[in-house]
Protein backbone atom coordinates (compact mmCIF):
# COMPACT_ATOMS: atom_id res chain seq x y z
CA UNK A 1 0.00 0.00 0.00
CA UNK A 2 1.25 3.47 -0.86
CA UNK A 3 1.87 5.82 2.05
CA UNK A 4 -0.43 8.40 0.48
CA UNK A 5 -3.29 5.89 0.33
CA UNK A 6 -2.72 4.84 3.92
CA UNK A 7 -2.65 8.49 5.04
CA UNK A 8 -6.01 9.02 3.36
CA UNK A 9 -7.54 5.93 5.01
CA UNK A 10 -6.22 6.97 8.44
CA UNK A 11 -7.26 10.59 8.06
CA UNK A 12 -3.65 11.77 8.27
CA UNK A 13 -1.24 13.95 6.31
CA UNK A 14 1.78 12.55 4.45
CA UNK A 15 5.11 14.36 4.55
CA UNK A 16 7.98 13.00 2.47
CA UNK A 17 8.23 10.25 -0.13
CA UNK A 18 5.19 8.23 -1.17
CA UNK A 19 6.78 4.90 -0.18
CA UNK A 20 5.34 1.40 -0.40
CA UNK A 21 4.32 -0.10 2.94
CA UNK A 22 3.71 -3.79 3.67
CA UNK A 23 3.60 -4.29 7.44
CA UNK A 24 3.84 -2.66 10.88
CA UNK A 25 6.77 -2.87 13.26
CA UNK A 26 8.18 -1.29 16.39
CA UNK A 27 10.65 1.55 16.00
CA UNK A 28 13.66 -0.62 16.93
CA UNK A 29 12.84 -3.76 14.94
CA UNK A 30 11.19 -2.14 11.90
CA UNK A 31 12.71 -2.82 8.47
CA UNK A 32 12.41 -1.06 5.10
CA UNK A 33 8.82 -1.42 3.95
CA UNK A 34 7.47 -1.25 7.50
CA UNK A 35 5.28 1.37 9.12
CA UNK A 36 6.00 2.33 12.73
CA UNK A 37 4.64 4.91 15.18
CA UNK A 38 5.58 7.16 18.06
CA UNK A 39 3.46 9.47 20.21
CA UNK A 40 5.89 10.41 22.99
CA UNK A 41 8.76 12.90 22.42
CA UNK A 42 10.79 10.95 25.00
CA UNK A 43 11.31 8.30 22.31
CA UNK A 44 12.65 10.75 19.73
CA UNK A 45 16.02 8.94 19.69
CA UNK A 46 14.31 5.75 18.55
CA UNK A 47 12.53 7.63 15.78
CA UNK A 48 15.85 9.12 14.66
CA UNK A 49 17.43 5.66 14.23
CA UNK A 50 14.46 3.64 12.95
CA UNK A 51 14.78 1.69 9.71
CA UNK A 52 11.04 2.00 9.01
CA UNK A 53 10.00 3.47 5.67
CA UNK A 54 7.33 5.61 7.33
CA UNK A 55 6.36 6.54 10.84
CA UNK A 56 3.08 7.76 12.33
CA UNK A 57 3.61 10.90 14.43
CA UNK A 58 1.31 13.40 16.18
CA UNK A 59 0.55 16.76 14.54
CA UNK A 60 2.83 18.72 16.92
CA UNK A 61 5.92 16.49 16.48
CA UNK A 62 8.94 18.74 15.89
CA UNK A 63 11.85 16.31 16.39
CA UNK A 64 12.12 15.23 12.76
CA UNK A 65 12.33 11.71 11.31
CA UNK A 66 14.66 9.90 8.86
CA UNK A 67 11.74 8.63 6.74
CA UNK A 68 8.31 9.53 5.46
CA UNK A 69 5.96 10.88 8.13
CA UNK A 70 2.20 10.47 8.40
CA UNK A 71 0.81 12.90 10.93
CA UNK A 72 -2.30 11.65 12.75
CA UNK A 73 -4.16 12.63 15.91
CA UNK A 74 -3.50 9.32 17.68
CA UNK A 75 -0.48 7.39 16.32
CA UNK A 76 -1.10 4.37 18.56
CA UNK A 77 -4.69 3.93 17.41
CA UNK A 78 -3.75 4.64 13.79
CA UNK A 79 -1.02 1.97 13.85
CA UNK A 80 -3.53 -0.62 15.06
CA UNK A 81 -5.88 0.37 12.26
CA UNK A 82 -3.04 0.06 9.73
CA UNK A 83 -2.04 -3.35 11.12
CA UNK A 84 -5.53 -4.63 10.37
CA UNK A 85 -5.14 -3.51 6.77
CA UNK A 86 -1.81 -5.30 6.39
CA UNK A 87 -2.81 -8.49 8.20
CA UNK A 88 -3.92 -11.49 6.14
CA UNK A 89 -7.64 -12.24 6.32
CA UNK A 90 -8.74 -14.55 9.11
CA UNK A 91 -9.63 -18.12 8.13
CA UNK A 92 -13.25 -18.49 7.09
CA UNK A 93 -15.08 -21.27 8.93
CA UNK A 94 -17.85 -22.40 6.63
CA UNK A 95 -21.07 -23.68 8.22
CA UNK A 96 -21.31 -27.43 8.63
CA UNK A 97 -20.19 -30.33 10.77
CA UNK A 98 -16.86 -31.98 9.95
CA UNK A 99 -17.16 -35.72 9.20
CA UNK A 100 -14.82 -36.61 12.08
CA UNK A 101 -16.80 -34.65 14.68
CA UNK A 102 -18.95 -36.65 17.13
CA UNK A 103 -22.22 -34.81 17.69
CA UNK A 104 -24.94 -36.55 19.66
CA UNK A 105 -28.27 -36.87 17.88
CA UNK A 106 -29.98 -34.89 20.66
CA UNK A 107 -27.79 -31.81 20.18
CA UNK A 108 -29.64 -28.72 18.94
CA UNK A 109 -27.56 -26.87 16.34
CA UNK A 110 -28.60 -23.37 15.29
CA UNK A 111 -28.32 -21.93 11.81
CA UNK A 112 -24.94 -21.55 10.07
CA UNK A 113 -22.99 -23.32 12.84
CA UNK A 114 -19.44 -24.58 12.20
CA UNK A 115 -18.22 -27.69 14.03
CA UNK A 116 -14.56 -28.55 13.42
CA UNK A 117 -12.64 -31.80 13.10
CA UNK A 118 -12.55 -34.25 16.03
CA UNK A 119 -14.84 -32.10 18.15
CA UNK A 120 -17.15 -33.90 20.58
CA UNK A 121 -20.56 -32.48 21.53
CA UNK A 122 -22.46 -34.59 24.03
CA UNK A 123 -26.18 -35.09 24.48
CA UNK A 124 -28.52 -32.26 25.33
CA UNK A 125 -26.13 -29.50 24.28
CA UNK A 126 -27.43 -26.41 22.44
CA UNK A 127 -25.37 -24.35 19.98
CA UNK A 128 -26.66 -20.93 18.89
CA UNK A 129 -26.82 -19.48 15.38
CA UNK A 130 -23.53 -18.62 13.65
CA UNK A 131 -21.42 -20.12 16.43
CA UNK A 132 -17.98 -21.46 15.49
CA UNK A 133 -16.72 -24.54 17.34
CA UNK A 134 -13.24 -25.30 16.03
CA UNK A 135 -11.25 -28.54 16.04
CA UNK A 136 -10.78 -30.81 19.08
CA UNK A 137 -13.26 -29.01 21.31
CA UNK A 138 -15.14 -30.94 23.99
CA UNK A 139 -18.68 -29.76 24.83
CA UNK A 140 -20.17 -31.73 27.70
CA UNK A 141 -23.74 -32.80 28.36
CA UNK A 142 -26.29 -30.03 28.65
CA UNK A 143 -23.94 -27.19 27.72
CA UNK A 144 -25.43 -24.11 26.07
CA UNK A 145 -23.42 -21.90 23.71
CA UNK A 146 -24.86 -18.57 22.57
CA UNK A 147 -25.19 -17.22 19.05
CA UNK A 148 -22.06 -15.83 17.42
CA UNK A 149 -19.67 -17.29 19.98
CA UNK A 150 -16.27 -18.47 18.69
CA UNK A 151 -14.54 -21.36 20.48
CA UNK A 152 -10.96 -22.07 19.43
CA UNK A 153 -9.26 -25.51 19.39
CA UNK A 154 -8.84 -27.71 22.44
CA UNK A 155 -11.30 -25.88 24.67
CA UNK A 156 -13.08 -28.01 27.28
CA UNK A 157 -16.59 -27.21 28.49
CA UNK A 158 -17.66 -29.54 31.26
CA UNK A 159 -21.30 -30.54 31.66
CA UNK A 160 -23.87 -27.81 32.23
CA UNK A 161 -21.62 -24.89 31.27
CA UNK A 162 -23.48 -21.90 29.83
CA UNK A 163 -21.76 -19.50 27.40
CA UNK A 164 -23.46 -16.26 26.32
CA UNK A 165 -23.67 -14.63 22.92
CA UNK A 166 -20.67 -13.27 20.99
CA UNK A 167 -18.06 -14.68 23.36
CA UNK A 168 -14.51 -15.70 22.41
CA UNK A 169 -12.77 -18.64 24.09
CA UNK A 170 -9.13 -19.03 23.09
CA UNK A 171 -7.16 -22.26 22.83
CA UNK A 172 -6.96 -24.44 25.91
CA UNK A 173 -9.64 -22.73 28.01
CA UNK A 174 -11.11 -25.07 30.64
CA UNK A 175 -14.52 -24.26 32.06
CA UNK A 176 -16.43 -26.26 34.64
CA UNK A 177 -13.72 -28.39 36.21
CA UNK A 178 -13.91 -29.09 39.93
CA UNK A 179 -12.60 -26.45 42.28
CA UNK A 180 -10.48 -27.11 45.33
CA UNK A 181 -13.17 -28.65 47.51
CA UNK A 182 -11.85 -30.92 50.24
CA UNK A 183 -12.29 -31.38 53.97
CA UNK A 184 -9.66 -32.94 56.18
CA UNK A 185 -9.07 -33.80 59.81
CA UNK A 186 -8.25 -36.63 62.20
CA UNK A 187 -10.30 -39.67 63.10
CA UNK A 188 -10.73 -40.86 66.66
CA UNK A 189 -7.89 -43.32 66.13
CA UNK A 190 -5.59 -40.43 65.22
CA UNK A 191 -5.36 -41.19 61.51
CA UNK A 192 -5.60 -38.30 59.05
CA UNK A 193 -8.36 -38.19 56.46
CA UNK A 194 -9.12 -36.00 53.46
CA UNK A 195 -12.45 -36.16 51.67
CA UNK A 196 -13.65 -34.57 48.44
CA UNK A 197 -16.60 -32.18 48.61
CA UNK A 198 -18.82 -32.75 45.55
CA UNK A 199 -18.84 -29.83 43.13
CA UNK A 200 -22.42 -29.81 41.90
CA UNK A 201 -22.88 -26.36 40.33
CA UNK A 202 -22.07 -24.89 36.93
CA UNK A 203 -20.13 -22.12 35.20
CA UNK A 204 -22.10 -19.36 33.47
CA UNK A 205 -20.46 -16.84 31.15
CA UNK A 206 -22.28 -13.65 30.13
CA UNK A 207 -22.50 -12.06 26.68
CA UNK A 208 -19.41 -10.58 25.04
CA UNK A 209 -16.88 -12.21 27.37
CA UNK A 210 -13.40 -13.05 26.03
CA UNK A 211 -11.26 -15.66 27.80
CA UNK A 212 -7.55 -16.10 27.07
CA UNK A 213 -5.63 -19.30 26.43
CA UNK A 214 -5.22 -21.84 29.23
CA UNK A 215 -7.43 -19.99 31.66
CA UNK A 216 -9.48 -22.14 34.04
CA UNK A 217 -12.79 -21.33 35.69
CA UNK A 218 -14.09 -23.83 38.24
CA UNK A 219 -17.67 -25.02 38.47
CA UNK A 220 -19.56 -23.95 41.57
CA UNK A 221 -19.83 -26.15 44.62
CA UNK A 222 -23.56 -25.39 44.45
CA UNK A 223 -25.24 -22.76 42.29
CA UNK A 224 -23.00 -21.09 39.72
CA UNK A 225 -19.65 -19.49 39.11
CA UNK A 226 -20.56 -16.38 37.14
CA UNK A 227 -18.57 -14.13 34.80
CA UNK A 228 -20.61 -11.06 33.88
CA UNK A 229 -21.03 -9.49 30.43
CA UNK A 230 -18.12 -7.93 28.53
CA UNK A 231 -15.52 -9.13 31.02
CA UNK A 232 -12.09 -9.66 29.42
CA UNK A 233 -9.85 -12.37 30.87
CA UNK A 234 -6.21 -12.82 29.88
CA UNK A 235 -4.20 -16.05 29.54
CA UNK A 236 -3.39 -18.30 32.51
CA UNK A 237 -5.94 -16.87 34.91
CA UNK A 238 -7.44 -19.07 37.65
CA UNK A 239 -10.96 -18.39 38.91
CA UNK A 240 -12.25 -20.53 41.76
CA UNK A 241 -15.65 -22.02 42.47
CA UNK A 242 -18.63 -19.75 43.15
CA UNK A 243 -16.71 -16.59 42.18
CA UNK A 244 -18.91 -13.78 40.87
CA UNK A 245 -17.60 -11.11 38.49
CA UNK A 246 -20.25 -8.45 37.98
CA UNK A 247 -19.14 -7.50 34.45
CA UNK A 248 -17.13 -5.06 32.32
CA UNK A 249 -14.01 -6.02 34.26
CA UNK A 250 -10.56 -7.28 33.30
CA UNK A 251 -8.36 -10.00 34.79
CA UNK A 252 -4.78 -10.05 33.52
CA UNK A 253 -2.33 -12.94 33.14
CA UNK A 254 -1.62 -15.22 36.10
CA UNK A 255 -4.02 -13.46 38.42
CA UNK A 256 -6.03 -15.71 40.69
CA UNK A 257 -9.39 -15.39 42.41
CA UNK A 258 -10.21 -17.78 45.23
CA UNK A 259 -13.59 -19.36 45.80
CA UNK A 260 -16.72 -17.30 46.52
CA UNK A 261 -14.98 -13.94 46.03
CA UNK A 262 -17.05 -11.22 44.35
CA UNK A 263 -15.57 -8.68 41.94
CA UNK A 264 -17.58 -5.59 41.08
CA UNK A 265 -18.24 -3.94 37.74
CA UNK A 266 -15.45 -2.11 35.95
CA UNK A 267 -12.64 -3.61 38.03
CA UNK A 268 -9.15 -4.41 36.77
CA UNK A 269 -7.11 -7.17 38.39
CA UNK A 270 -3.51 -6.81 37.19
CA UNK A 271 -1.00 -9.60 36.48
CA UNK A 272 -0.20 -12.08 39.27
CA UNK A 273 -2.54 -10.42 41.75
CA UNK A 274 -4.23 -12.74 44.22
CA UNK A 275 -7.76 -12.30 45.59
CA UNK A 276 -8.66 -14.26 48.72
CA UNK A 277 -11.88 -16.22 49.00
CA UNK A 278 -15.19 -14.95 50.39
CA UNK A 279 -14.33 -11.25 50.02
CA UNK A 280 -15.82 -8.45 47.91
CA UNK A 281 -14.07 -5.99 45.60
CA UNK A 282 -16.13 -2.83 45.05
CA UNK A 283 -16.99 -1.47 41.60
CA UNK A 284 -14.18 0.28 39.75
CA UNK A 285 -11.29 -0.87 41.97
CA UNK A 286 -7.93 -1.73 40.39
CA UNK A 287 -5.70 -4.30 42.09
CA UNK A 288 -2.07 -3.73 41.10
CA UNK A 289 0.43 -6.33 39.83
CA UNK A 290 1.37 -9.02 42.37
CA UNK A 291 -0.87 -7.47 45.01
CA UNK A 292 -2.37 -9.75 47.64
CA UNK A 293 -5.90 -8.94 48.78
CA UNK A 294 -6.85 -10.73 52.02
CA UNK A 295 -9.95 -8.69 52.85
CA UNK A 296 -12.78 -6.84 51.12
CA UNK A 297 -12.14 -3.52 49.38
CA UNK A 298 -14.97 -1.00 49.75
CA UNK A 299 -13.86 1.33 46.97
CA UNK A 300 -12.50 4.08 49.22
CA UNK A 301 -9.18 3.48 47.42
CA UNK A 302 -9.57 2.96 43.68
CA UNK A 303 -6.06 1.53 43.19
CA UNK A 304 -4.40 -0.83 45.66
CA UNK A 305 -1.00 -2.48 45.52
CA UNK A 306 1.34 -4.56 47.70
CA UNK A 307 0.82 -7.48 50.09
CA UNK A 308 -1.42 -6.99 51.91
CA UNK A 309 -2.89 -4.63 49.35
CA UNK A 310 -3.08 -0.98 50.32
CA UNK A 311 -3.73 2.34 48.64
CA UNK A 312 -0.96 4.07 46.72
CA UNK A 313 -0.92 6.80 49.38
CA UNK A 314 -0.38 4.28 52.20
CA UNK A 315 2.31 2.44 50.27
CA UNK A 316 4.11 5.69 49.46
CA UNK A 317 4.09 6.68 53.14
CA UNK A 318 5.58 3.33 54.17
CA UNK A 319 8.15 3.32 51.37
CA UNK A 320 9.28 6.86 52.08
CA UNK A 321 9.49 6.41 55.85
CA UNK A 322 13.12 5.12 55.93
CA UNK A 323 14.29 8.00 53.74
CA UNK A 324 12.42 10.46 55.92
CA UNK A 325 14.02 9.00 59.08
CA UNK A 326 17.50 9.27 57.56
CA UNK A 327 16.81 12.87 56.62
CA UNK A 328 15.54 13.63 60.12
CA UNK A 329 18.67 12.08 61.66
CA UNK A 330 20.87 14.42 59.64
CA UNK A 331 18.75 17.40 60.61
CA UNK A 332 18.78 16.43 64.30
CA UNK A 333 22.56 16.02 64.24
CA UNK A 334 22.91 19.48 62.70
CA UNK A 335 20.54 20.96 65.28
CA UNK A 336 22.50 19.34 68.12
CA UNK A 337 25.72 20.80 66.77
CA UNK A 338 24.11 24.21 66.48
CA UNK A 339 22.75 23.91 70.02
CA UNK A 340 26.18 22.98 71.43
CA UNK A 341 27.69 25.93 69.61
CA UNK A 342 25.09 28.26 71.12
CA UNK A 343 25.76 26.84 74.61
CA UNK A 344 29.49 27.35 74.19
CA UNK A 345 29.00 30.90 73.01
CA UNK A 346 26.61 31.64 75.86
CA UNK A 347 29.15 30.22 78.35
CA UNK A 348 31.90 32.50 77.05
CA UNK A 349 29.58 35.48 77.24
CA UNK A 350 28.65 34.74 80.85
CA UNK A 351 32.36 34.55 81.84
Amino acid sequence: MKASELARVLGGTLEGDDVDLFACGGLEEARPGDLSFCKDPRHAALVATTKASAVLLPPDWDRGAPCAVIRVADPDHACMAAARLFAPPEPVRAPGVHPTALVDSSVRLGKEVHVGAFTVIEKGAEIGDNAVIEAQVFVGEGCRIGAGTHIYPQVTLREGTIIGRDCILHCGVRLGGDGYGFTNGRREDGSIFIEKIPQLGIVEIGDGVEIGSNTTIDRARIGRTYIGPMTKIDNLVQIGHNVKVKGYSGLIAQSGVAGSAEIGAGCLIWAQAGISGHIKIADGVQVGPQAGVPQSLDGSAKYVIGTPAMSMKELAAITLAPKLISKLKVEIKALKAELEALKAEHGRGAG
